[in-house]
């Protein structure tokens, strides 16, 4: 006689229980679904303009997350920050190998791994959306602070430049416009739980309803009552911009070995505009602008550098922000260089954010011991700057925000706090090839000239280098490894978005939330194991 497991389901009917090998695999269900949502999430970042991916990502996080303990909340949430920031960051690899790579992967899933803890916690609250999404933001705002001063790559924010969401960033910055798709996302998922909920007989409380009902729609409405604090309208007057982008001769890490070649590069291409004015085929800029590393030859302590840059300068008419390499009382210092063609140099911005295994190595020693090669990439670790760049050209005020200071919502926002009525963001991709990287630094650019309602340029050694409107739209770009000149009218803008002047404190409010629905649901926990034992 054959003997088969039954079970009772839900509406009292038999049906046969599932076997020890079916359990094994529905346990593997969460953990798959979870990093599939991960990837998800990576796949509605740049340069996809899959945007609106991010919804159903949070959708089915929340789905995998709700109800959890702790412990399994932990590892689903590991391997939702693994899922996402594995193909996100795979460019941190292309030329140092897959080791610090996988190793910065590994830390940084841990604090998506953290808000997996938290968003469990909370998921058991009532409106518990508003409580998760305010957990995620709290856990961007840790990530983008530690370790070595944060890595806030990978912010949702930076994933919406394309989206309907995209006017919520002149609200509150970054935070308001990511806790906005966060929070969207999780309530999708609660009103369909509700609906399902619903269909099988059960009750649903008109509260649960309402607040499931308002996490998607108070965010697409808060979008669209945003979009005034949008717009392209010149406030002080317009300029004229040049953007060069002079290409390298090899990509890699061995640009650092080409340094003149890369100086000369730019020059030429400036030489070419300077031709283009002549022959009336290019209008005549207020003002040029290089990228980053354009002449990592010190031009204060190498005069056939200087002298280069001065004939271009004279050539163009107009003066030229340098990105330049240089060494003042021992320390480097990654320089912008404002070179007049008549004065040569009279102002500079020194990088102040500058970046980790990048521009200085933390924990020298220890990275030695594991691999010397890394500790030769970065001989010497560049100091920082300690004030604002914001550049006087003939009256514009030109914000600077040199490459990784892009992903920093303080160091673009200072810029504007101190008179800025137009930011640029000169950048050195050439390093990491034709990846990714690009365009992820590049639709963050998009992101901060909503945010503050700035003109955003964006000159690069190798591309993709881009003029941007204040309503986040490109209106100029170039291709990868490729030399061009960019010539564009912009408009200049005076007023401060709500963002601009409110600063940290959205995200300081959403921190204040979080810290709430934590503080309530480990209160709610607390009571209810006194009560179980008693």
């Amino acid at each position: 006689m054959t003997v088969t497991a039954t079970s009772v389901d839900q509406s009292g009917q038999l049906q046969p229980a599932p076997t020890a090998r079916g359990n094994r695999l529905l346990r593997l269900v969460p953990a798959a679904a979870s990093a599939l949502c991960g990837l998800l999430l990576y796949v509605s970042f740049p340069p996809r303009t899959l945007w609106w991916l991010a919804l159903p990502a949070f959708a089915g996080f929340a789905w995998v997350l709700r109800g959890r303990g702790w412990k399994a909340a932990l590892g689903l949430g590991y391997l939702f920050g693994l899922g996402f920031l594995l193909p996100l960051l795979v460019w941190t690899g292309v030329e140092v190998g897959p080791g610090p790579w996988l190793a910065l992967v590994a830390i940084e899933a841990v604090f998506v791994a953290l808000v997996g803890v938290g968003t469990a916690a909370v998921s058991r609250l009532p409106a518990w959306p508003l409580w998760a999404a305010a957990v995620w933001i709290a856990g961007e705002a840790v990530r983008a602070r530690v370790p070595f001063r944060g890595f806030p790559w990978g912010k949702i924010a930076f994933g919406q430049a394309d989206g309907v969401f995209l006017p919520l960033a002149a609200v509150g910055g970054t935070p308001v416009l990511g806790f906005a798709v966060v929070l969207c996302g999780f309530g999708l998922y609660e009103a369909g739980r509700l609906i399902a909920e619903r269909r099988r007989g059960r009750t649903v409380r008109r509260a649960a309803a309402a607040a499931a009902l308002l996490s998607v729609a108070v965010p697409v409405a808060g979008a669209v009552a945003a979009r005034p604090l949008v717009s392209d309208k010149a406030e002080a007057g317009t300029r004229t911009v040049a953007v060069i982008q002079g290409n390298v001769p090899r990509s890699g890490l061995e640009f650092s070995a080409q340094r003149r070649a890369v100086l000369d590069h730019h020059v030429r291409e400036t030489l070419k505009l300077a031709a283009d004015i002549k022959a009336g085929k290019a209008p005549r800029p207020d003002y040029v602008l290089w990228p980053e590393n354009s002449s990592d030859i010190d031009p204060f302590t190498n005069p056939d550098a200087a002298a280069v840059i001065n004939g271009a300068a004279k050539a163009v008419g107009v003066p030229i922000s340098v990105g330049g390499v240089v060494e003042k009382g021992g320390r480097l210092l990654n320089e912008q260089i404002l070179w007049d063609p008549a004065k040569g140099p009279t102002q500079t911005y020194d990088k102040r954010q500058v970046q980790p295994f990048g521009e200085y190595l933390p924990l020298r020693g220890l990275v030695g011991a594991v691999n010397k090669n890394w500790t030769s990439m970065v001989r010497q670790d560049f100091s920082r700057g300690t004030e604002p760049g914001v550049f006087d050209i003939d009256g514009a005020k030109v914000g600077l925000a040199t490459c990784y200071e892009a992903a920093f919502d303080w160091a673009v926002r200072d810029t504007v706090t101190h008179g800025a009525q137009m930011i640029s963001v000169p950048s050195n991709n050439a390093t990491f090839d034709r990846s990714e990287m690009t365009y992820q630094q590049l639709a963050m650019s998009r992101v901060r000239a909503v945010e503050h309602s700035r003109t955003v340029t964006v000159p690069v050694t190798s591309g993709v280098s881009a003029v941007i409107m204040p309503d986040g739209r490109i209106t100029r770009k170039t291709g990868m490894f490729v030399p061009a000149y960019l010539v564009q009218k912009i408009p200049l803008r005076s007023s401060e978005t709500p963002a601009t002047r409110m600063g940290i404190l959205p995200e300081a409010a959403l921190l204040v939330v979080a810290a709430a629905g934590l503080g309530w649901a480990i209160g709610a926990g607390v009571r209810g194991r006194r009560a179980g034992v008693a």
